[in-house]
């Protein structure tokens, strides 16, 4: 069939705009230096899926420096001109893409990595970043007021980096919706130990350093990342349930407190398989520090890090979030309750089953503690705002929401929806909108008004 002249040239201009378009899809571009969380802007980054990190690093106790190569193999999403690396306060002095070296600026914590030639999409690259310096942890008011990431101790450090100080020891995607897998290589003065996630692959001394090497197989946030130095008394073995322990305790701290870690440890890693489905790491255990100028807890992949001997509650609340942050991480630090307020009322649970007190009686305990006109009901729990998002509101009205929900859908409901969530998001990232869809799939009723009157509604809500 013959077409008219113009049809001919109708078709000319159609293909003419659609090989623009093709072409402005295709240009190379500079990858975002952020994933645009509203609470984080500048952190992680665009253009790249980060799939695994080999961090090297040298630390030295008596200068406080450090000296790191990091190796990060990634996936381009983009035709990539150029992209970013987050990294706070440290130099770097050499950058190679693909073995080949690559220019590269500093601007505040943004590395601009421009590599000889352009990154194809889907095309699996690494780059490798040598720097150094003395590390600095960050504070505000963000973590209670402390100062929280890369921490000097009288003998060595503790590195517990929640939200955003991973990108103060290494170079990195530093966002939670970025996990990538990880070996930690740790070179530190002999007679010290490093303690890191996933588990321990090799130790050695060579002249007057202990090299350690550590694996993470598991898809990992950065910020649940440590490098912990110091003098520890170790102790390993397996749970019950026969998962691998490792629990590491500074010798000053063994006698000051009557709890034991390890046997807490070993005995919540077990009860929360039962409750919250599989154990989803390699090994669990604890890192025990002395550091109170810390003042706080974090739950670093599989081996949550103590600034001090902590509670029982404490020690459960930690190993919850092996499920509830770790595994299933947050897609956005708004939905921080997801992590938090599972893990204070796994506190809940923890007590019910030790016949102390009833989830439903901490609840009311917690509600009736406070009046209507406190400031705790001001806190809107699925959006408490950056400098509040470790807010008590999003820790107790965050566990008050799910009590609200079991009493809603009943215990059968409930205890089946908890190990549903930590599978179909395992090792993933997650939303609100994803846990409201999948309490109301699994309870077969409409949830819409709970969700709203505990988690976006301020003021106190009505029993």
């Amino acid at each position: 069939m013959a077409l008219s002249r113009s049809a001919r040239l109708a078709a000319v201009t159609t293909a003419a705009a659609s090989f623009l378009a093709i072409a402005a899809s295709s240009a190379p571009t500079h990858g975002a230096p952020g994933i645009g969380d509203s609470y984080f802007p500048q952190a992680g980054n665009g253009g790249f899926d980060a799939r695994h990190y080999a961090l090297d690093i040298a630390y030295d106790p008596d200068t406080d420096r450090l000296d790191g190569r990091t190796t990060l193999t990634a996936r381009a999403t983009e035709n990539l001109s150029s992209f970013d690396l987050d990294l706070q306060q440290l130099q770097v002095t050499r950058v190679e893409v693909d073995g080949r070296r690559a220019g590269f600026t500093q601007d505040g914590d943004e590395v601009r990595v421009t590599p000889r030639g352009v990154l194809p999409r889907n095309r699996t690259f690494t780059v490798t970043v040598t720097y150094g310096g003395v590390p600095e942890p960050l504070g505000g008011p963000i973590v209670f007021g402390s100062q929280y990431g890369w921490m000097k101790t009288p003998d060595g450090v503790f590195v517990a980096c929640e939200p955003n100080a991973a990108s103060t020891w290494f170079p990195s995607s530093d966002h939670p919706s970025d996990k990538a897998t990880y070996d930690i290589r740790i070179k530190a003065p002999k007679g010290l130990t490093a303690v890191s996630n996933g588990r321990l692959i090799s130790t050695y001394d060579r002249g007057g350093s202990t090299y350690t090497h550590w694996r993470e197989d598991r898809p990992m946030a950065t910020y649940l990342a440590t490098a912990t130095i110091g003098k520890f008394d170790v102790r390993t073995g397996r749970t019950p349930s026969g998962i691998p322990i490792y629990v590491a305790i500074d010798p000053t701290l063994m006698n000051s407190n009557s709890v034991d870690v390890y046997a807490v440890t070993a005995a919540a890693t077990d009860y929360w398989s039962q409750v919250f489905g599989p154990y989803p790491f390699e090994e669990t255990g604890a890192i025990v520090d002395d550091m109170p100028e810390a003042g706080f807890s974090l739950e670093v992949q599989s081996k949550p890090a103590y600034s001090a001997v902590r509670n029982e509650s404490t020690i459960v609340h930690e190993l919850a979030h092996q499920w509830f942050g770790d595994s299933v991480s947050v897609e956005r630090w708004k939905d921080i309750w997801l992590n938090e307020g599972f893990a204070t009322y796994a506190q809940w649970l923890w007590a019910e089953h030790q016949g102390t007190r009833s989830a439903h009686d901490s609840f009311l305990a917690g509600y009736d503690a406070r009046p209507a006109d406190s400031s705790f009901w001001q806190v809107e729990v699925a959006d408490p705002q950056r400098d509040t998002m470790f807010a008590s509101a999003v820790y107790q009205r965050g566990a008050m929401t799910l009590q609200a929900l079991r009493e809603r859908i009943g215990d059968r409901a409930f205890f089946r929806l908890l190990p549903a969530w930590t599978k179909l998001h395992r090792y993933g990232n997650a939303n609100t909108a994803d846990f409201v869809r999948l309490a109301e799939q699994v309870s077969g009723q409409h949830l819409d008004d709970l969700f709203q009157k505990w988690l976006y509604t301020t003021g106190k809500p009505a029993l």
